[in-house]
């Protein structure tokens, strides 16, 4: 069970070393511009590898839930699948449901882990395999794997580093498992984080803020739901940007107050400065900061 690009390294891990005999993913939805009906990226790797595939809106439908029964499934495999399990699913399979998950759990439990790991300064973080129960990623613990977060990484490039490791992860827990040689370690709920499911409006960069943080929410939100700011009544995208210390000629300047520095444009922060590396304003293609401000004459015009 899943269905983005997340999941698709632990698919072909399983179809490697396993029989899959089904795969469940989300139904086809509408994306781009043209809003044509998009299948996840799950169901096409399936059907490429000649898997079966269901798409219920909701697993306690009648068929899918005849579907599940009839391929008779030893264990079921979740990667960011994106339902809840109920009972009825976590109990059907004898071995449970294993769960690859995007954090050092109990650390950053919830749909957004990557992002709140970098959001929050974690120097680490990691993939979890763990036995689901009827709670949000709170099921014991079978394996876990750190991986160190770097200060250039962003949530996309740890998504396709965690896909990898949380595949490779599995790959070596899940037999071991199906033999009985791993005792679940239950979590320390005491040591819960939670990461929400983020939105569009998450993204927009309050420069009351500290400069540091800002930095990380750039990191954090690219690709989705990207950092942006407005300037002059119009939406600009910040894809890439770094805190810096405030000269002394910008001692005085509120937070918000645009600047030029060394050829970059720069917006004052709490603290400091937040330097705007790469910028796509709207209805624009992404490009480097002097680029943008070679070609925005009134950057350093406050409003």
């Amino acid at each position: 069970m899943g269905s983005p690009d997340f999941a698709l390294p632990t698919l072909r891990e399983l179809q490697r070393r396993f029989r899959v005999v089904g795969v469940v993913t989300q139904p086809d939805r509408p994306a781009g511009r043209g809003k044509k009906l998009t299948p996840p990226p799950v169901k096409t790797l399936a059907l490429e590898l000649g898997l079966p595939v269901i798409q219920p809106r909701r697993l306690r439908e009648l068929q899918a839930m005849a579907q599940l029964r009839a391929w008779a499934p030893d264990v079921i495999v979740v990667a960011a699948f994106g339902q809840i399990l109920k009972p009825e699913v976590l109990n059907l399979p004898p071995h449970g449901c294993i769960n690859v998950h995007a954090s050092l759990l109990p650390r950053w439990r919830g749909a957004a882990p990557i992002n709140a790991a970098i959001l929050h300064g974690d120097a680490e973080t990691g993939v979890t395999i763990m036995q689901m129960d009827e709670g949000l990623d709170t099921g014991p613990i079978l394996a876990q794997r750190a991986m160190p977060i770097g200060p250039e990484d962003t949530a996309g490039m740890l998504f396709g580093k965690l896909a990898a490791l949380g595949a490779e992860l599995l790959g070596e827990t899940l037999p071991r498992w199906l033999r009985g040689e791993i005792t679940p370690q239950p979590q320390d709920d005491a040591l819960a984080t939670y990461a929400p499911m983020l939105k569009k409006e998450d993204g927009r960069l309050d420069f009351t803020r500290p400069a540091d943080e800002l930095a990380r929410m750039v990191r954090a939100f690219h690709p989705w739901p990207g950092a942006w700011m407005e300037a002059g009544g119009r939406r600009i995208r910040v894809h890439a940007a770094r805190a810096a210390a405030r000269p002394e000629t910008a001692a005085s300047l509120p937070p918000g107050a645009r600047l030029a520095v060394n050829g970059l444009p720069a917006v004052a922060a709490a603290d400091g400065l937040l330097i705007l590396e790469r910028l796509q304003p709207a209805g624009k293609k992404p490009m480097d900061g002097r680029a943008f401000l070679a070609g925005y004459r009134n950057w350093t015009e406050q409003g």
